[in-house]
């Protein structure tokens, strides 16, 4: 592999995902950070022997980099990423792509006109018990798909939205509990369940309609092509963070995902497997497919392959929250276009 230089813009809580993927591959090295707090830059500039920035296109302008991975807020994912493909520089940025899509359409046309490649964070796609699932699907061995059920059960107070005067915004995060927690498994569900045509959702803030202006709690109703169907919920308001559930039925089995895999198909036989790619601590309900999906996107860019993740992959699920956010806010059923 190629030497790759590398440039991370935000320190907040998943920067160190991205740094120790780097850090565990030979091939990069990070050169720069960036984030507009100039004492959590400067300690960690020194923390990780690299440049330490405030702004973004200084960093850009001055460094040699091959790659920037963002990590800031939603409302920053477009203008950083497009402004960064404009000046040679291929991105990785995390969910959401955009905050909508007439951003991340911007975004993607930005990357087929600069040749730059752009890959999106939704780790989760790499853990092993979800890789086990698209390898079984696309055996064709489960039958036609049926139904899905969706459900993210997690745990953000009002001190959670505090931390940063964007959260809880729609001009700034772009939404509440469906755009930046239920996303990953509201992206696994259309991955593996497929594009649904459209859907009937309905949206709330019960525990914290004093606090964010955006949803703390969201469910609906999908049809997919075929007659299949699917529900989803989604809540901030529970008192835990939850291991997210994910049932897929298929004529010829049915599979049951919550951190661990259990698959019961329909001659009476089961297949069981632990996740292994889950972590201990305050934030293991996270996975730990990061360093799995930042291998596979300098790989796939060394040698010249599609990242599995790139814009047009990641916006489908941005088109999807687009039809769940109109829903809620029209109560009719809204087609979703453009799978």
């Amino acid at each position: 592999m190629k030497s790759f230089n590398c440039a991370l813009i935000g320190l907040g809580a998943i920067h160190m995902n991205h740094v120790r993927a780097i850090e565990a591959l030979p091939e990069c090295k990070l050169v720069a950070v960036c984030d507009i707090d100039a004492a959590k830059a400067e300690k960690k500039a020194e923390e990780l022997n690299c440049n330490g920035y405030t702004d973004y296109k200084t960093m850009l302008g001055q460094e040699q980099i091959d790659v920037v991975h963002i990590c800031t807020p939603h409302y920053l994912h477009a203008p950083m990423a497009i402004y960064a493909m404009e000046h040679g520089v291929n991105v990785l940025v995390e969910k959401p792509m955009g905050m909508n899509s007439r951003e991340t359409a911007e975004m993607i046309r930005v990357a087929k006109e600069t040749g730059r490649r752009l890959g999106v964070c939704f780790q989760n796609r790499y853990n092993p018990t979800v890789q086990r699932i698209r390898t079984l699907i696309d055996q064709g061995d489960l039958g036609r798909f049926l139904s899905s059920k969706t459900i993210v059960s997690w745990n953000r107070d009002a001190a959670y939205y505090a931390q940063g005067a964007w959260r809880g915004t729609w001009n700034e995060e772009g939404g509440g509990v469906l755009i930046n927690q239920a996303i990953h498994t509201m992206d696994l569900t259309q991955w593996l369940a497929g594009f649904p045509v459209d859907v009937q959702a309905q949206t709330s803030c019960f525990r914290l309609h004093d606090a964010i202006e955006v949803e703390d709690t969201a469910h609906g109703y999908f049809h997919y092509p075929d007659g299949a169907t699917g529900i989803f919920y989604a809540t901030n308001a529970f008192g835990a963070d939850d291991p997210v559930e994910l049932d897929l039925v298929f004529e010829n089995a049915t599979i049951r995902l919550k951190k661990d895999l259990l698959i019961q198909y329909a001659d009476g036989t089961e297949e069981h497997m632990d996740d292994q790619s889950l972590v201990s601590g305050a934030k293991g309900y996270w996975g730990n497919g990061h360093t799995a999906l930042i291998h596979d996107y300098y790989t796939c860019l060394d040698e010249g392959l599609p990242f599995p993740i790139d814009g047009p992959e990641a916006a489908k699920i941005i088109k999807v929250l687009d039809a769940i956010y109109r829903s809620a806010a029209t109560g009719n059923r809204i087609c979703i276009q453009g799978g």
